[in-house]
């Protein structure tokens, strides 16, 4: 709980804030900073987007706060700014899930996996940015544990919800808040609030893996043995040590390309085929991303080792249920604390 005195420093804080004190400002709002660019994560599905939202965010409250006069909470508040701007956002980019398979000439002889859509815009999140967000913890009608709803797995999910439905199922499911916070939050009504969290909800568990079904998170200490032989196989192109560690519905997917390879027999054709076209040997370096082991990999050129993308590995108690590759576009990398070149 928080005493008297924390409740006579904010709202002394939000009065100087309140008359222009930009240091007071962020005071105030330094404490929501990392949980609110994860809301935007998780609404946007990219880290870069995410990053831009939050400084929408704050411009925003900056410029609004005159305005606020304490009827809600600061946090529920600011939340409303962050959830409305990224509906915004949607709204102008029109983003589209587009079909994942892979094109079967550049494959040779054998058979497709299954198409499905790909989310082309979704980013991996570092696991350093998500420190101290225990501290936040979500109110007690969330109905997912705060490391299930990072999961990558659980981020692509959300994208396939209407922008709206998303916005109300991450309020609701994920944080905590009531029908009629967020129905303020929105400019709704609770009955059209609730109207939307059954249809996310129905969307949603048609994507995200049932609870049985769902990763290991954390992992226990024979999953992390697993997952160190498949990196150590993965590196050495050592596919047959890599199928041996899989389960028999794995997905190997490579975002934005329109790749979707599930299976065995349809991850072994693809990796096979991407040994004989990649350029030279590569190196792994760990990493960490959506509560999930993660590792950056390197090729060669010339005589130092250049950073080029990273596996971001979904893991199961029956095996590795994912392999989920983003490349090092715009210094997507620069935030994992990895280097540019080994």
């Amino acid at each position: 709980m928080r005493d008297v005195s924390d409740e006579l420093t904010v709202g002394t804080r939000l009065a100087r804030a309140q008359r222009g004190d930009q240091e007071a400002f962020a005071e105030l709002t330094e404490p929501y900073r990392r949980e609110l660019q994860l809301h935007c994560y998780r609404i946007l599905g990219s880290l870069h987007d995410a990053e831009d939202l939050l400084q929408e965010t704050m411009l925003a409250a900056w410029r609004g706060l005159e305005r606020f006069e304490g009827r809600s909470s600061l946090r529920a508040w600011l939340y409303t700014i962050a959830t409305n701007r990224c509906l915004n956002a949607l709204r102008d980019r029109g983003r589209r899930l587009q079909p994942a398979g892979y094109p079967a000439a550049a494959l040779g002889s054998g058979t497709l996996s299954e198409g499905f859509a790909e989310v082309s815009w979704l980013e991996p999140y570092p696991d350093a940015l998500l420190e101290g967000l225990a501290d936040a913890a979500p109110g007690p009608e969330a109905r997912y544990e705060a490391k299930e709803s990072i999961a990558l797995a659980f981020v692509s999910g959300l994208q396939h919800l209407a922008p709206r439905q998303r916005a109300v199922l991450v309020l609701r499911d994920v944080l905590g808040f009531h029908a009629d916070e967020v129905a303020e939050m929105l400019g709704s009504t609770p009955a059209s609030v609730n109207s939307a969290l059954q249809r996310a909800r129905a969307t949603l568990e048609s994507r995200v893996p049932a609870r049985r079904e769902r990763l290991a998170m954390p992992l226990t200490g024979a999953e992390r043995d697993l997952v160190d032989r498949f990196a150590d196989a993965f590196e050495r192109d050592d596919i047959d040590g890599v199928l041996s560690v899989l389960t028999d519905d794995a997905i190997v997917s490579m975002p934005p390309q329109p790749e979707w390879h599930q299976g065995r027999a349809a991850i072994e054709e693809f990796l096979r085929y991407r040994i004989r076209t990649r350029k030279g040997p590569w190196r792994f370096v760990p990493a960490a991303a959506n509560g999930q082991p993660a590792y950056a990999y390197y090729l060669r050129d010339g005589e130092r080792w250049v950073r080029c993308g990273i596996f971001v590995v979904g893991v199961r108690s029956d095996g590795i249920a994912s392999i989920t590759r983003f490349a090092d576009d715009a210094g997507l990398l620069d935030r994992f604390g990895v280097p540019e070149t080994l």
